[in-house]
This record gives C-alpha cells, structure tokens and sequence, in this order.
C-alpha cells in the first residue's frame, strides 16, 4: 500500500519550495541577500546599517518604508505644527500678512502635509540618484510639506518661512520659475531669510563647525544645488556661475523684513 502525504503537509511543502525574500513596499524586488536589508526583521536592520552591511538601495528602501508606514501619523504631527505655527510664530505670521498684503493668501487651505516619495533623476555622469526634499511651491496650487522629512516643529517652521519667501517673491515681481537667473535669486533669498541657514541649525544638526562666513556658504550651496536640480541646469559650473552673477543683489535684498532676522 502506497503511503501519501496528507493535503496539508503537501501545502506546506509546496509553499516552502516556493517563498520568496520578504517584500519591500517601496521595493517589491528588494532581496535581503543582497541589499542587507529585510522588511521583517527591524532591529537587525538598524545594526546592519550601524556596520556598513546594507546597500545604498537597501537603505533607500529601509527608509521609504517607514515613511509609507509612519505616513498617518508624520501627516498628523505636521498638520498640528502647521496650525500652530501659522496661530503663534512671528515669522509666520509676519510673512502671511505681506503676502496678504499683495492680495495672496496662504492658509491651512493651501498649505498641505504630504508624504513625499524620494524621486531618482539621471545625474550628469549619466547615472541614477536620489532626490529628497522637504517642500515646495507652486503658484497655481501653494506650499506642499514634505510631511515625512520633518523632524520637529522648529525644522517645519524653517521649510515654511522658505516657501513663503518664494511666495511673496512671486507675487512680488512674478517670478519665472524656468529662468535659472531668477529660480537663483529667490532660492538666495529663502535660504537666507528662513532660518535654515543660521549658525545654531548649521553647527548642531549639519555638523558645520566653521565660524566665519557659515552662513553665506551655506546659503550660496543650498542656492547652487536648487538651481542644479532644474532641467535647463548643464551641472554644477553652470548652477554656481549663475548664482554667482546674481549674489551681490540678492542675497542683499532681505525684503519683506528689514534684516536678516532669524
């Protein structure tokens, strides 16, 4: 008499023979033996990352998950950040009553959390990178806010002041965003007027340890690398002579305020 595997074992079996690496939502290819890194085991992530065992592709994918994981709560914290910030912080609420005052308007309304998804670009040298941000501006729709790439409230109130700096330059002088000469001017200005560049964001979270000229470089690096991620940019010569030939003017126009402030 011929013995036979029961149904279930059968099942099993089959199921063993056929199971596949555990899948990456933001990479449905990712293979732990290869990248270092694997969707179910979290901790052992953490150290594979610690010990230089997870690939550049297993980190991108390590962190896009926990965004798409966290993605409720990060829209919830920046919404509350966000409300609270227009409500109490003088920056704020200094910037949205000029750009009233130019008949816009920027509120909870137009102002939206998202998370943002890491986008790759073909660089010059003809390879894939990776481009995160923490916001943006359109004319047409107002500020998005990188929800996921907020760190507190204080980083949020630094990326908002940016936007709306550019905001107000739009409806200022009517910017045209695809003029690289323009598109560097009010990159100058947002980075130096927002915060993002003063001393104490550069020394404790960039570990910028320098003391003189912190922060004309770091604005003048932040401009170049905007102006680098436009379509009509050659490379970084191109995007550095172009903030060059507008730095004098820009970076000294601190309008609305009457000084570099913050």
């Amino acid at each position: 008499m011929t013995s036979q595997t029961p149904p279930t074992e059968q099942a099993q079996a089959t199921a063993s023979s056929t199971e596949r690496p555990p899948v990456s939502t933001w990479n449905p290819n990712n293979d732990p033996a290869k990248t270092g890194y694997d969707p179910t085991k979290r901790w052992a992530n953490y150290f594979n990352i610690l010990l230089g065992k997870m690939s550049q592709e297993g980190q991108e994918a390590f962190r896009e998950d926990a965004y798409i994981r966290n993605e409720a709560r990060d829209c919830s914290n920046c919404d509350k950040w966000r409300d609270y910030l227009f409500e109490y912080s003088p920056t704020i609420r200094f910037m949205s009553k000029n750009i009233m005052d130019l008949n816009g308007k920027l509120d909870r309304s137009n102002v939206q959390c998202r998370r943002c998804p890491t986008r790759r670009v073909i660089g010059e040298d003809g390879k894939e990178h990776t481009v995160r941000q923490g916001g943006g501006f359109s004319p047409d729709h107002g500020i998005l806010i990188c929800a996921n790439e907020m760190r507190n409230q204080g980083h949020l109130e630094d990326t908002l002041a940016h936007e709306m700096v550019h905001a107000w330059d739009h409806l200022r002088w009517k910017v045209d965003w695809s003029d690289l000469r323009h598109a560097a001017c009010t990159e100058i200005r947002a980075s130096s007027l927002s915060g993002e560049c003063r001393w104490t964001r550069e020394f404790f979270v960039r570990n910028n340890f320098t003391l003189t000229q912190q922060h004309q470089n770091c604005v003048r690096n932040r401009a170049i690398r905007s102006v680098m991620n436009r379509p009509s940019c050659k490379d970084d010569v191109h995007a550095t002579k172009v903030v060059n030939e507008v730095w004098d003017s820009c970076f000294a126009d601190t309008r609305p305020f009457d000084e570099i402030y913050r």
